[in-house]
C-alpha cells in the first residue's frame, strides 16, 4: 500500500548500491538524486521537481540503485511499491507516452556515446549506412538477409547514385543465395503468449523464416514488434564490421525505439528462426498501448533493463586501460550468471577471445595478448569455446582497485 513519508532536511531517502522495488513522487520539497557519471567518472546531480517519479528503473528492472537519494528541505514523498506504479501508470494515457519517451531517448543518447567511443561514424547518411550494413551480412556469408536489406534500400531510395552498386550486390547475393542454400535454419522455439491469442490481434500477425531481415540499420522505423514465438538477433555495423547486440525473445519487443522518437533504426534484426510476430505501425501505437496497458508496463521494463545493460556495456568501453577492460568483461559476464554457489571463486563462460574482443571493443590481437598475460599469471585459462577464471573476486578487486584510482584523481 502506497505510503506519504515526511523526511526532513539531509535525510537519505536511499543509498547508491541499495536494492528494493520502492518507487516514489515527490509531492512537496526538494529533492536530489546524486551519482556519478559513467563516462567522466565526475559526480552528477539532478533535481527532482513536485509531482516527478523517481527510482524507477532500479525497481522495475530488479537491480541495485544508481544514485543516492537526499531530501534538501522538509519533504513529503509518496513511496509506491511496483504494483502500485503499474495502477497509476497503465491509468495514465499522458504518462505513458511521457515515460516511454524519455526512457526511449536515454537509450538513443547511450547508443550515439557507445559508437563514438567505438569511431562509429555517426554522421553517416542513410543510403551509405544501409549498403555498408548489407556489405557487412555479405562478408559473413548471409545472402538471403544482404538481398533483403538491398532490397529494402533500393525501395525507400530509388533515385540513389549508388543504385547500380547496391543492385549488383543484389543480384550477387541472391544468385549465392540460390546455389548454397538456406544457411540459417535452426531449431524453432515456440512459446505462445496467450495474452495476444485473440481474434483482435490476428491482423498485427506476421511471419519470417530463419534468416530473414525484418528491420534494417539507418532505414526510417515506421513499425515495431512483438515476438510470439521464435528468436530474433539485433546486430549492429560498427567500421562495415557486424557486431551482435542481442538476443531477443518471445514476449519481447523490438524497433519501438524508432517509433517513439521519428529517428532511423540504431540496429539491424534478423529472425535467428522462423518467428512469429504481431506488427504495429505509428498510427496504432498510441491506441494500442493506451488500450492494452500490460503491453505499456512491458514495453517500460524492458526499457528498464536495456537502459541498464547498455550503462553497464558503456561502463567497459570508458575504461581506458585494455586490461582492466578485459576483466570488466568477465566481470560483467559473472553479474550477468550469478554463481549458484557463491562460495565457488572459480567461473567458466562459453566465451571466446573473439567475444571478449567484441564487448571490450578492442581489436582482438590486443585481447589475445592481455588475456595471455592473465593466463601466464594463472588468473585465467583458455580453451576453444570457454573460458575459465581461477578466482572471480581476483578479478573483481583488480577492477575495482582501477576504479577507486579513477575517481580520486590518482588513476586514468
Amino acid at each position: 500500500m502506497s505510503r506519504a513519508m515526511q523526511y526532513t532536511k539531509r535525510s537519505i531517502i536511499y543509498f547508491i548500491g541499495d536494492q528494493d522495488e520502492q518507487i516514489y513522487v515527490l509531492q512537496q520539497g526538494h529533492v536530489i538524486l546524486a551519482g556519478t557519471d559513467i563516462e567522466t567518472g565526475k559526480p552528477v546531480v539532478e533535481q527532482v521537481q513536485p509531482g516527478e517519479f523517481f527510482g524507477i528503473k532500479p525497481a522495475l528492472g530488479h537491480f541495485p540503485r544508481e544514485e543516492t537519494a537526499t531530501v534538501m528541505v522538509d519533504s513529503l514523498v509518496i513511496a509506491l511499491s511496483v504494483s502500485e506504479f503499474e495502477q497509476v501508470f497503465t491509468s495514465n494515457k499522458p504518462l505513458i507516452l511521457k515515460m516511454l519517451k524519455v526512457f526511449s531517448a536515454q537509450l538513443r543518447t547511450l547508443h550515439r556515446k557507445t559508437e563514438s567511443i567505438l569511431n562509429s561514424s555517426v554522421s553517416v547518411d542513410q543510403v551509405s549506412g544501409m549498403f555498408e550494413v548489407a556489405k557487412s551480412f555479405y562478408d559473413d556469408s548471409q545472402y538471403t538477409a544482404c538481398g533483403t536489406i538491398c532490397e529494402k534500400l533500393l525501395e525507400a531510395f530509388p533515385n540513389t547514385p549508388d543504385k547500380n552498386a547496391v543492385m549488383a550486390l543484389c543480384k550477387d547475393s541472391k544468385l549465392r543465395t540460390k546455389k548454397l542454400g538456406d544457411i540459417q535454419k535452426k531449431q524453432e522455439t515456440e512459446t505462445p503468449q496467450s495474452q495476444f491469442d485473440l481474434p483482435a490481434f490476428d491482423r498485427f500477425a506476421k511471419q519470417y523464416e530463419a534468416g530473414s531481415v525484418i528491420i534494417v540499420e539507418y532505414e526510417m522505423g515506421e513499425t515495431f514488434y512483438l515476438i510470439i514465438s521464435g528468436l530474433v538477433q539485433s546486430v549492429k555495423c560498427v567500421n562495415g564490421i557486424k557486431k551482435n547486440l542481442d538476443i531477443h525473445k518471445p514476449g519481447e519487443f523490438f524497433g519501438e525505439m524508432a517509433i517513439l522518437e521519428n529517428t532511423p533504426r540504431s540496429a539491424t534484426c534478423v529472425a535467428l528462426t522462423k518467428v512469429n510476430v504481431l506488427e504495429f505501425t505509428k498510427e496504432n501505437f498510441e491506441l494500442l498501448i493506451t488500450g492494452n496497458p500490460q503491453m505499456a508496463v512491458v514495453l517500460l521494463k524492458l526499457f528498464c533493463k536495456r537502459i541498464h545493460d547498455q550503462e553497464r556495456r558503456f561502463k567497459i568501453l570508458c575504461i581506458s586501460d585494455v586490461s582492466i577492460r578485459v576483466a570488466d568483461v568477465l566481470l560483467m559476464f559473472d553479474e550477468m550468471t550469478p554463481n549458484p554457489n557463491p562460495l565457488d571463486k572459480k567461473r567458466s563462460f562459453d566465451l571466446t577471445i573473439y567475444d571478449i574482443a567484441h564487448w571490450a571493443g578492442i581489436p582482438v590481437d590486443v585481447a589475445k595478448t592481455e588475456i595471455k598475460k592473465y593466463c601466464d599469471s594463472h588468473q585465467l585459462e583458455v580453451f576453444d569455446t570457454y573460458i575459465t577464471i581461477t578466482n572471480i573476486s581476483d578479478i573483481r578487486r583488480i577492477v575495482e582497485a582501477k576504479i577507486f584510482l579513477r575517481r580520486s584523481g590518482t588513476g586514468k
